[in-house]
């Protein structure tokens, strides 16, 4: 039985999002109804509502989503009426990649959960007035009270711990973790520079904490998300707008030496270039932040000869259905202060969210249903 209920709309690239009633189609075998209890607004649904991406429009973005499970499809296991869940990027589950714990690179990645719109065999989750929309977005499309979800979307979690609290898990918090603890795995005394404050940067910084990293430092241009970022877990910070160059910055705060490990997040190529070259022999520079399609950036060869390392990250290299419960884990306990990054609105005031989140007034919007 297919489900009819109300979600934000993106009509074409750069229009507002319209409250707007739509329906669901009925789970398939490997599908869910969830209830939407919060979802966290990140700036990749901006970039696709602005039309940056090949999305297809009219459509329902959202994939920070976060709620209670009401119906399941015929051959879902791992969850059942009730569960609450968060809800993270879908996946094959069979391709090299799948099978081999690194399903943020699997071979249909893109058109799964960012560009597709639609499920792997091409029918819409989403219609409105019998017309199809653009959904299945990081397989659930979750800017909407229900969604139909992947079964590889869904995360089983902890039910003592408030859903709104845990909803920004699914993308901006695991990446941001992820670049540390999966890529870089700071060892005993070495030194972490994460470039952007927002909510992947953050993210990053309060991961660097729990590692034995003994210096952790920010990099910003917003004073506020500086001190924010010390009160995180960073030992130093470096306000971008008051040195002359970051790399020198970076060179004078590790006495020389470099970082060992660099998390860029701002998806600027000139900051990016600062870092590559602020890395310490053999260090490693992860790659976040995404710059528009078909961006490249110039590195010093000779510079390269020292041992370092570039690589590129899709949602922390996560294995969702392990890592995302440790996660709760960590907020339930304390240890990941997420709250902090936390400004709640309600689900009607999605443009208004998504204003401040551009703005800078709000670094991870979730919104409330």
């Amino acid at each position: 039985m297919s489900t009819t209920t109300r979600a934000a709309v993106v009509e074409s690239g750069g229009a507002p999002f319209t409250l707007s009633e739509v329906v669901l189609d009925e789970p398939g075998p490997h599908e869910a109804i969830v209830r939407m209890v919060a979802t966290g607004l990140c700036h990749t649904d901006l970039g696709v509502a602005g039309g940056g991406l090949p999305f297809p429009l009219p459509g329902v973005l959202g994939h920070e989503g976060a709620g209670v499970v009401e119906a399941v499809g015929s051959a879902v296991t791992g969850v059942a009426p009730g569960d609450h869940v968060v809800l993270s990027f879908t996946s094959c589950g069979g391709c090299a990649n799948c099978r081999d714990g690194h399903p943020a690179y699997c071979a249909t990645w893109l058109p799964l959960n960012l560009i597709g719109g639609r499920r792997a065999d091409g029918t819409s989750t989403i219609s409105r007035d019998g017309e199809p929309l653009g959904g299945h977005f990081f397989g659930q499309s979750s800017f909407a009270e229900r969604a139909l979800v992947d079964e590889r979307s869904l995360v089983k979690v902890d039910p003592d711990v408030p859903l709104d609290a845990i909803a920004p898990l699914g993308c901006g918090v695991q990446t941001g973790v992820g670049a540390v603890w999966n890529v870089l795995e700071p060892g005993a005394g070495s030194t972490v520079v994460v470039l952007g404050s927002g909510a992947v940067g953050l993210s990053a910084v309060m991961a660097a904490a729990l590692t034995p990293a003994t210096q952790v430092i920010a990099v910003d241009k917003v004073a506020e998300r500086l001190e924010l970022a010390l009160e995180l877990g960073a030992t130093h910070t470096v306000n971008a707008d008051e040195v002359e160059d970051i790399t020198a910055a970076l060179m004078e705060l590790t006495g020389g030496r470099g970082a060992n490990g660099i998390v860029e997040t701002t998806g600027s190529v000139f900051v990016l270039r600062k870092g590559v070259d602020a890395l310490a022999a053999r260090g490693t520079l992860v790659i976040v932040g995404a710059p528009p399609f078909g961006t490249e950036v110039s590195l010093d060869v000779n510079g390269m000869l020292g041992g370092k390392r570039v690589v590129g990250l899709t949602l922390g290299d996560t294995e969702t259905q392990t890592d995302i419960p440790v996660l709760v884990d960590l907020v339930k306990s304390g240890k990941l202060p997420l709250d902090r990054l936390i400004s709640r609105y309600k689900f009607e005031n999605i443009d208004q969210a998504a204003a401040d989140m551009g703005g800078g007034k709000a670094i991870k919007p979730v919104l409330m249903f």
